[in-house]
């Protein structure tokens, strides 16, 4: 086995772990080491994808197992990021005659996206905080306005989501405790891991359709990703997640830094 497979299936490892023990830094993390070892943006945007999609697979049947799915609220996310994934590719397709200009892009969006997650990761406790005071015994919004809100935020994520593979964990789910403050966090979670399948597989599968895949480099990623999963889920409970969090997110923040 040459050693470049190796770094992918070790690389799947450690993603997979952090993922275990945190529950974010998927795609914050894989997307920066694909280009790392020296795949293109365009390439390691949709490998990415493809992978969170068939990892999150997983996720969502445990959590339907355990009933933590708002299917309702997951249908209104992929009302509006469904069609901006598309719209988004349809963008994209535009530019793939420009590798130059769609790498570029697609480069300095990783990077923005990539500090605003470490930013949400880093303060997700203050953010939860300052959602939960602002919710009351009623209802802030109608339903109808709530249902529009939560389009209009599955709309960016899609935008989003296709064009960096990052954003559906931390933003997602911070967006979401902001219009649905009330929601167990347990379901929140679910919701936003069972939005972002149907998400991630759309946006992957119209990358793939551009030549920016590497089934190769998915399958070893997918080698090393399902026991670090396994291993990083049995050990969430022992590092505090005090410690956890800073540290990925000043990691998150210098990789995003650097790429802007």
């Amino acid at each position: 086995m040459e050693f470049g497979v190796i770094g992918f299936v070790v690389a799947g490892l450690l993603v997979g772990f952090v993922v275990g023990m945190t529950g974010v830094g998927g795609g914050s993390l894989m997307t920066p080491i694909l280009l790392w070892f020296g795949v293109n943006p365009a390439a390691a945007v949709g490998t990415d994808l493809l992978y969170a999609a068939i990892t999150k697979a997983g996720g969502v049947w445990v959590h339907q197992k355990n009933r933590n799915i708002d299917w309702s609220i997951t249908g209104w996310l992929a009302l509006g990021s469904v069609p901006a994934a598309a719209m988004t590719l349809w963008l994209l397709k535009g530019l793939h005659t420009d590798q130059d200009a769609l790498n570029a892009i697609i480069k300095h969006s990783l990077g923005i996206v990539l500090v605003l997650t470490a930013l949400a990761v880093l303060f997700k406790k203050q953010l939860l905080a300052v959602a939960a005071r602002l919710s009351g015994p009623t209802p802030r919004l109608s339903p109808r306005g709530l249902n529009i809100l939560t389009v209009a935020v599955g709309v960016v994520l899609g935008a989003m989501v296709t064009l960096t593979s990052i954003g559906a964990g931390a933003l997602g789910t911070v967006a979401l405790f902001f219009l649905y403050p009330l929601l167990a966090t347990r379901r929140l979670v679910g919701t936003e891991i069972a939005h972002a399948v149907p998400l991630t597989l759309v946006a992957g599968l119209g990358h793939a359709s551009m030549g920016n895949m590497d089934w190769t480099i998915l399958s070893y990623l997918l080698i090393g990703s399902l026991p670090g999963i396994y291993l990083g889920s049995n050990l969430s409970g022992r590092v505090p997640e005090a410690v956890l969090r800073p540290c990925l997110a000043v990691m998150l923040a210098m990789i995003g830094y650097k790429l802007i």
